[in-house]
């Protein structure tokens, strides 16, 4: 329910809890968990279809119930909540373990092999292009993330795939460990001594980052490739020598890009909140309009029920049955069409919200080309000139043009 880093959030189903919010349905389930052994007695999963997918919510509902039904959570209580971030739609749902006529866990095996097989069968279903990571272990995407890493680019206000990223193409294009340090250098990072005879990167911040988590290569395999952590600066080392050693002028054009991209990165949040909160409006308005909708068109089903005499009547004729089976039909129709009118406005907010996270995005691959320019030039005054990595003609070209059109 963190309406901080989501544009929306929506609280769509609360199944078989006493509780009316989300907050009392985890109570609940948890409630019930201190009657049994159980100590992990919620079960959750994520449904992130690719990010230019526009997947209606019967969609979503039908793979939370085929999930359901494959792991063994049929019936169970469950909550289903979608969030929306960064021009992208997804769910999350929630269920409670406890089998309340056994007061005993239900036991998920092989959830893990299972899940990847819907995912599997989810992708093909909707012709989606299925991720090589998916068809392949082997083949997972190097740039997902885990947790604390994902705290620690948030904390330093960077993005994060672009610093992993940078440690992922650092290590790819260099043979030894010479070529590592350097092509880390280039990218703002120094290698140095880790605790534990670890190797670690420092930036000029003086933050540290670990070489094998950054990289997701196995220690045992940076170990053979740059030898002997004992050889190298401590961390305390580095970050002394990146204070003497980074001149005035550095540091000020440093600061300058940084305040400059800042102000572009602030003109964007600023519009991401205003189109939020235009967004939120829209929504409420359109939920009053089906609440207002919906009270009116029951009155006037109730009123076609005959009373009195003539609702007696029309039980023993059977004409009662045909109009509640009418009425049924008309709010079962009725609600087919607020739920078609609300996944339109989605569908057409979303977009939106993805044509301003392209200009976000824009502005974070600008940045991160000046910025890597620039820490090329810090590299050479902090290692002594010896910096060799080179960019490709074109990309040396476009920076030109950049700074010229800058200029």
């Amino acid at each position: 329910m963190n309406a901080r880093d989501n544009d929306h959030i929506t609280v769509h189903e609360l199944r078989g809890f006493v509780g009316s919010d989300l907050q009392e349905a985890f109570n609940e389930a948890h409630a019930l968990s201190r009657g049994t052994k159980c100590r992990q007695f919620l079960f959750s999963l994520s449904l992130s279809p690719p990010e230019s997918a526009n997947v209606p919510i019967d969609a979503f509902e039908r793979a939370v119930d085929a999930v359901e039904q494959k792991v063994g959570l049929s019936g169970q209580p469950r909550a289903i909540i979608f969030h929306e971030k960064n021009g992208r739609r997804h769910a999350h749902c929630v269920w409670s373990r406890i089998d309340v006529t056994t007061m005993t866990a239900i036991n998920l095996s092989h959830y893990k092999t299972k899940l990847r097989e819907m995912s599997r069968s989810l992708y093909l279903e909707h012709g989606w292009k299925m991720p090589r990571g998916l068809v392949n272990s082997a083949e997972r995407d190097p740039l997902n993330f885990t947790l604390a890493e994902w705290q620690k680019a948030k904390r330093l206000k960077h993005d994060l795939r672009t610093m992993k990223a940078a440690f992922q193409d650092a290590w790819a294009i260099s043979d030894s460990a010479a070529a590592f340090a350097q092509a880390l250098s280039a990218r703002g990072y120094y290698l140095a001594q880790g605790d534990r005879r670890s190797f670690v990167a420092v930036d000029l911040q003086g933050e540290v980052f670990a070489i094998a988590r950054w990289t997701g290569i196995k220690t045992k395999v940076v170990n053979q490739r740059l030898g002997n952590p004992d050889d190298y600066p401590s961390v305390e080392a580095i970050s002394a020598k990146l204070t003497a050693l980074l001149n005035d002028r550095l540091k000020i054009l440093l600061e300058e890009l940084q305040a400059r991209h800042a102000g572009i990165a602030g003109s964007l949040e600023d519009a991401r909140r205003q189109l939020v909160m235009d967004q939120r409006k829209e929504r409420d308005g359109l939920a009053r309009l089906h609440a207002e909708r919906r009270t009116v068109e029951h009155a006037e089903r109730v009123a076609r029920l005959p009373t009195g005499l003539k609702g007696l009547w029309s039980r023993i004729s059977g004409a009662y049955t045909k109009i509640k089976a009418i009425n049924e039909e008309d709010a079962r129709l009725g609600d087919t069409r607020d739920r078609q009118e609300s996944q339109a406005l989605i569908q057409r907010q979303v977009l939106q919200r993805r044509c301003l996270q392209n200009d976000i995005q824009r502005g974070r691959s600008s940045e991160a080309f000046e910025l890597r320019r620039l820490h090329r030039e810090i590299s050479q005054c902090v290692l002594g000139g010896q910096q060799k990595e080179k960019l490709p003609p074109e990309m040396i070209e476009r920076g030109r043009q950049r700074r010229q059109s800058m200029s």
